[in-house]
C-alpha cells in the first residue's frame, strides 16, 4: 500500500515539474523576442528623430551588449530598414534607408 502511494505521488511530481518547466521556458523565449522586435522598433524610432546611430548608442540606450546591438543592427540593415555607414571600427554608424 505504502509503494503504491508513494508511486502516485512521484508520478504527480514528475507531471507538475513538467508542466511548470515548459511554461517558465516557454515564456522566456516569447519574452526574449518580444524584447527584440520592441528594441528594432526604438532603434527605427530614435532614427527618426535622430541623424545617425551607432553600435554604442544602442548599447546605451537600451542596456545590450556590444554583440546584442551589432546583431540587432546587422539585423536591421538585412531587412533593408537601414543603411550602414563604414566598414569596421568607431567610425561605422547607421541611417534610415
Amino acid at each position: 500500500m505504502n509503494y503504491i502511494i508513494l508511486i502516485l505521488v512521484a508520478i504527480g511530481g514528475i507531471i507538475v515539474g513538467s508542466y511548470l518547466g515548459t511554461r517558465k521556458r516557454g515564456s522566456l523565449i516569447f519574452g526574449q523576442s518580444k524584447r527584440k522586435r520592441e528594441n528594432k522598433a526604438k532603434i527605427l524610432g530614435f532614427l527618426q528623430n535622430n541623424e545617425k546611430i551607432t553600435n554604442n548608442d544602442v548599447e546605451k540606450l537600451y542596456g545590450v551588449s556590444h554583440a546584442t546591438a551589432e546583431r540587432y543592427l546587422d539585423q536591421l540593415e538585412k531587412n533593408g530598414k537601414l543603411t550602414q555607414h563604414g566598414k569596421i571600427g568607431q567610425n561605422v554608424f547607421y541611417t534610415l534607408k
